[in-house]
């Protein structure tokens, strides 16, 4: 009878409207995935059975499947906002420890520094060396540096890049005598504490091709070294390395002179030409103590957060995982989804390797729904559901038709 079949059309056309305003309602979602319900007609007996071909009895929503294809990417400035383009998904390890995959890539840092989502999920990744180098392939959660400032380090190297005049006299052959000042530069070094410790360099001209470097620390007065720096150059105004002496400096902590510590000092690019003292490049390696000022992650993943005293360091990588079979994922809400022996067990790689999408930070995928599609599906569901229930009518009126025969 046709009750039966009407039924279940009415039935399936109601899942349908239910997908389809479960679609509605999250089309501002981020990383949503839009949703389909699938129909398959149903027979009393299948074909080549003793009984023959029976008519069908109706329909059934036979599964409600997920879309994954890429969902728009907005740009929104913040920096743990990071949107997916391309395939994958992040790994969260639940509050209840329990291990969950979403496309939704808006993250925050708690009080303890690690990055989470909005239910409190840690976001999965590789831990790396200060140069955003993997060390490892097992993934762990996420977390920066807040508790404290990042520690100071002392200078150990001095790097000099400058050229001394070769028309300069010798020392003590004209009056008046050119001033041990006259070719001089300074830089400030770092002791363990990231005090600074002021360094001097002087240079004088003792013979053709020969300077004698003199040093002084924080403040002190010029004097040699022992044994003596001696800059020693080539016909072409290069640096003769090889008969060059160039011991280390001895630096001293500002508030402990006593608290000496050694840092070397590289005149590898000095020069000796005919023009001006100039000093062109003068660096060192140390730092005072530095807070965490903000962050940036890149493409493949590498979080990169920067200090106050100018550094940055790598803070670990973002993981990403996808399956062989992605629509055996189960959908629990808030953007999440669980893998079961349907999806195959998770398949773990970086940001850009491989099959892996990219990441673009300060930005967000938007769900993959067309609202305007969805708007259009609706109304051939309301069809749908008006004609089965049409049926009904129509079978109710046939049934009652019978009945009123005399």
């Amino acid at each position: 009878m046709a009750f039966q079949q009407g039924l279940s059309g009415i039935n399936a056309a109601s899942r349908n409207l239910d997908v389809i305003g479960h679609n509605v309602a999250n089309a501002s979602t981020v990383g949503m995935k839009a949703s389909r319900a699938e129909f398959a007609e149903l027979y009393a007996s299948s074909i080549g059975s003793s009984g023959g071909v029976n008519s069908g009895i109706g329909v059934t929503v036979a599964k409600v499947t997920q879309l994954f294809t890429q969902g728009n990417v907005t740009v929104t400035g913040n920096d743990l906002d990071v949107a997916i383009n391309g395939s994958g998904f992040y790994e969260l390890t639940m509050p209840n420890g329990t291990m969950a995959y979403s496309r939704a890539g808006m993250f925050k840092l708690n009080n303890e520094g690690e990055i989470v989502n909005n239910q409190g999920s840690n976001l999965m990744g590789y831990p790396t060396d200060e140069f955003g180098t993997r060390l490892s392939f097992t993934t762990q959660p996420l977390s920066l540096p807040t508790g404290g400032p990042i520690p100071a380090n002392k200078t150990s190297k001095i790097e000099t890049e400058f050229n001394l005049d070769a028309r300069a006299p010798i020392f003590n052959t004209v009056t008046p005598n050119t001033p041990l000042s006259q070719y001089g530069t300074s830089v400030v070094a770092y002791d363990p504490q990231g005090l600074e410790v002021p360094v001097g360099l002087a240079f004088q001209k003792t013979a053709n091709n020969e300077w004698t470097v003199y040093r002084s620390v924080n403040g002190g007065p010029l004097a040699q070294s022992t044994p003596p720096t001696v800059l020693r150059f080539k016909d072409d105004g290069t640096l003769n390395t090889a008969t060059s002496t160039m011991p280390p400096i001895t630096l001293a902590s500002p508030n402990n002179p006593a608290v000496t510590f050694s840092a070397t000092l590289d005149y590898g690019n000095a020069t000796q030409f005919g023009i001006d003292f100039a000093v062109t490049n003068l660096t060192q390696d140390g730092y005072r103590p530095g807070e965490l000022t903000s962050l940036k992650i890149d493409e493949g993943g590498v979080i990169t957060a920067s200090y106050s005293n100018g550094q940055t360091r790598a803070a670990g990588q973002i993981a990403l995982v996808n399956f062989r079979n992605v629509q055996g994922l189960q959908p629990t809400g808030n953007g999440n989804w669980e893998a079961n022996y349907a999806t195959g067990e998770p398949v773990h790689g970086a940001p850009g390797e491989g099959k892996f999408g990219g990441l673009r930070s300060g930005a967000l995928e938007d769900s993959n729904i067309d609202i305007t599609g969805e708007l259009v599906a609706m109304m051939s569901a309301q069809r749908a559901y008006q004609a089965n229930a049409q049926t009904i009518k129509t079978q109710d009126q046939v049934l009652s038709t019978m009945l009123n025969m005399r």
